[in-house]
């Protein structure tokens, strides 16, 4: 029997990607899982697919920036299920371009709602009902960009940051009291989500320079495999961790090294 049988799973932006194929996989190993996003039609098309495999799911339809919604979210969960052990917050949007490229309404305002207050707000509605049970899991999907500051995702970059720090305090504020808070920070990896930040040639450019192979599914995998043992941070992939570092003792080296690339790449369209 899996150590997660019979957890209660709410992972939000399940409707794709990440949390998709958590979603999956946190069925298969007999927890029942609610899937919350906006696309209720592709949502139920998971919900099915599960069920059909034997699990247990239910499907939600959330917009992560509409506090009301949230609150009807973790209602219904509780209502249905009576405990909430593991929240996945996974909703997130990006913005691949040049800063002065960026919209005011979605490329800023709508990026910094969903990627840090929507996380936020998730938080604290499920939050009291794990303080009372002094028992649950917070994982946050956050990103290496919340970890290193890179030319072309200012925006996505500032709310990842964000969301880094949130988790960070929260983890120290809580875990006396029972429950855990982990910080995923993946690279870029083969998803929706990444189809829809932009289509920058400079960006593209750096992607395959890193080459760098992952699927949804093996980054899904690893959160599970947190979900298991539960950790401070996971960092994807692991060497991710040496440029990470060499970031915080040198930042000066890492400046000049993404000057040369700004100054080289930014009239490219």
């Amino acid at each position: 029997m899996s150590k997660l049988t019979n957890k209660v799973v709410l992972i939000t932006g399940a409707s794709s990607g990440f949390g998709e194929d958590a979603a999956r996989l946190f069925a298969k190993e007999g927890c029942r899982v609610v899937l919350a996003a906006r696309r209720l039609d592709r949502l139920q098309a998971i919900v099915d697919s599960i069920q059909q495999a034997g699990g247990e799911a239910l499907a939600i339809p959330v917009d992560i920036v509409n506090h009301t919604d949230i609150e009807i979210m973790v209602q219904s969960a509780l209502d249905l299920y009576g405990q909430i052990d593991i929240l996945f917050n996974n909703a997130g949007i990006g913005r691949v371009d040049w800063f002065e490229n960026h919209t005011p309404e979605r490329d800023i305002g709508l990026l910094a709602q969903v990627n840090l207050i929507g996380l936020m707000q998730v938080t604290r509605a499920v939050l009291p009902h794990m303080i009372e049970r002094r028992s649950g899991h917070i994982i946050n999907m956050i990103s290496i960009a919340g970890l290193i500051a890179s030319p072309l995702i200012s925006s996505y970059s500032a709310s990842k940051f964000g969301a880094r720090a949130f988790t960070d305090a929260l983890r120290r504020e809580i875990t006396p009291l029972g429950i855990k808070v982990s910080g995923i920070y993946p690279g870029p990896a083969a998803t929706e989500f990444g189809r829809h930040t932009g289509g920058n040639a400079a960006y593209r450019a750096l992607k395959s320079r890193l080459n760098i192979n992952m699927t949804s599914e093996y980054v899904a995998r690893r959160v599970v495999g947190v979900a298991k043992r539960p950790c401070r941070s996971l960092v994807i992939p692991w060497w991710f961790r040496i440029i990470t570092t060499f970031d915080m003792l040198f930042p000066v080296v890492v400046d000049w090294i993404l000057y040369f690339f700004a100054k080289t790449n930014h009239k490219i369209k």
